[in-house]
């Protein structure tokens, strides 16, 4: 959360200040994210690291949007953890503010995790417009870049 709260400076905008969650209730959240460049934040709620305590929103940034047919792909950028409590953001971050925009939920939901290892996550989303198996795997082109994939149904 350091890196979360580096960047923020809670006088000035409205988005949550960390806080120790332990409990995860497996929901994820897609934020529309209208910044310098429009992208769509991917959040699913879950342990910060494997077998951790420390439940957070583990994030990526998506730039064309979160696939909804099956095979498609997209970059999916790893950024910092964010606090549970940000996957009811949506509002405006200031101008001059880290991530400065609007951000407004395109899906939320439940997610039911399938499987986590350090080079992939495979899970089940059940929102309104995300439904369905996905995967997270980690690409070669550096530690933060991964593919969100959806995968054709079992």
């Amino acid at each position: 959360m350091s890196k979360y709260k580096a960047k923020r400076k809670f006088t000035k905008t409205t988005e949550p200040k960390p806080k120790v969650t332990k409990k995860s209730l497996s929901r994820f959240v897609v934020q529309e994210h209208h910044a310098r460049n429009l992208h769509w934040d991917f959040r699913l709620e879950m342990e910060s690291h494997i077998n951790s305590r420390e439940i957070v929103l583990k994030s990526w940034a998506v730039s064309k949007g979160v696939p909804v047919k099956f095979g498609e792909k997209r970059l999916a950028v790893a950024v910092e953890d964010h606090p549970v409590d940000y996957i009811n953001f949506k509002g405006t971050i200031p101008k001059g503010e880290y991530g400065a925009g609007t951000v407004k939920i395109w899906d939320r939901g439940k997610f039911k995790l399938l499987r986590r290892t350090k080079k992939e996550i495979e899970f089940i989303l059940k929102g309104k417009k995300a439904k369905g198996r996905y995967a997270l795997v980690r690409t070669s082109f550096g530690k933060n870049s991964w593919l969100l994939i959806k995968l054709k149904e079992k």
